[in-house]
């Protein structure tokens, strides 16, 4: 967005990066707060535990706000799959249930359900995808009285379709099923209002969009979910006084971080809580109409004759995620080995390549991109 984002991330002095989509460089200041705590420990062990805990929390509160939900509502994990797994393992089910999702998720918002599915007899209603979209209609007559949960990534990361939550939000809740959303391909350029939503379970990470280190998987769960799931993994700081350690029979936390086990990655905090102050200077609003315009400009300079653009581009359905399918008899994984030898970096995905600019890239960025295609 200017040029003092783009001289924080160090790798775009080499690369051409246009792929946030599967893990985000790191700014220096995220690299510096890591360190920093590092360095605390190095020096002074534990005696600053309690600053450690602080900014974590603070991290919480940054989410929180970036989804208009409370504090306690968010659980930090290590990652996606873990926030989807622990929902999963803690619903009762019955064989008569059923649960709707989409059948190209990605796999984190997926083998959850696959599990419950072979272990309960549970029936999982997977809506196919229609040229590049999820034909909304057609996912919502998939859910009836019997659906339990209902499950969609807020942004696909194959096809960058991106979801009507509240439309589905509105569908489970007329049947009281539980809605589910990956907002890890949404996190960092979209904004959010999960209650508005109507979401129930939200589940993310740190490492694509946030522009922070791997490790920080965020769960958020509403009340009313509090109320169907329950936590089964559970651990010293799962409960109100964890320093008390002899009183083992303390009931679980009220809230979301019942679902927070033991001792996390501390210096991943540091780094979180930088990168999520980074974005929101920039503001996600601004970040997301940044992105509307690369991408936009994107689809206008891309050769029509040589690539078909396989994403939707309607206003509902947009995302910061374009997809590119090759019309000029190369494979996308030969065009992707083409331009990483230009040091330009995006993603090959099912014969299409998968461009996804972040709020450090610029329109020459994106000219070089289509310069260099072949």
């Amino acid at each position: 967005m200017n040029e003092q984002i783009r001289e924080l991330f160090p790798a775009l002095k080499k690369h051409t990066y246009l792929n946030s989509a599967a893990v985000a460089p790191l700014p220096t200041v995220t690299i510096e707060a890591v360190l920093s705590q590092m360095r605390d420990v190095s020096e002074n062990g534990s005696s600053n535990y309690n600053d450690w805990v602080d900014t974590k929390n603070r991290a919480r509160k940054i989410i929180s706000e970036m989804l208009n939900v409370r504090s306690e509502q968010i659980a930090f994990m290590r990652n996606t799959s873990d926030g989807f797994a622990t929902v999963a393992n803690g619903i009762s089910w019955k064989n008569s249930d059923n649960i709707v999702s989409f059948e190209r998720e990605f796999p984190a918002n997926f083998y959850a359900w696959r599990r419950i599915r072979d272990k309960y007899g549970v029936d999982l209603r997977l809506c196919p995808e229609r040229d590049g979209k999820i034909d909304l209609n057609e996912f919502i007559g998939l859910i009836d009285e019997n659906t339990k949960l209902v499950s969609i990534s807020a942004i696909q990361f194959a096809s960058g379709f991106r979801a009507d939550l509240e439309r589905i939000g509105e569908a489970a809740r007329k049947v009281d099923a539980l809605f589910a959303v990956d907002i890890i391909q949404a996190l960092g350029t979209t904004p959010f209002d999960l209650p508005a939503q109507k979401v129930d379970i939200a589940s993310g990470a740190s490492h694509k969009w946030l522009c922070s280190p791997e490790g920080c998987g965020i769960l958020y769960l509403s009340d009313r979910a509090l109320e169907r799931v329950e936590p089964t993994l559970v651990g010293w700081i799962s409960v109100p006084d964890p320093w008390d350690f002899m009183d083992t029979e303390q009931e679980y936390q009220p809230n979301a971080l019942a679902w927070e086990s033991g001792t996390g990655t501390a210096s991943l905090f540091y780094g979180l809580e930088r990168s999520l102050k980074l974005l929101n200077q920039a503001g996600i609003e601004n970040i997301k109409n940044h992105l509307e315009e690369l991408t936009d400009f994107l689809c206008e300079i891309l050769p029509s004759d040589k690539y078909k653009i396989a994403s939707s581009r309607e206003k509902s359905e947009k995302s910061q995620i374009v997809c590119i399918e090759p019309l000029n008899g190369l494979t996308s994984d030969e065009i992707f080995k083409e331009l990483a030898s230009e040091n330009i970096v995006v993603s090959s995905r099912n014969n299409k390549l998968r461009i996804a600019p972040h709020f450090f890239n610029n329109r020459d960025d994106i000219e070089f991109l289509v310069s260099n295609l072949p």
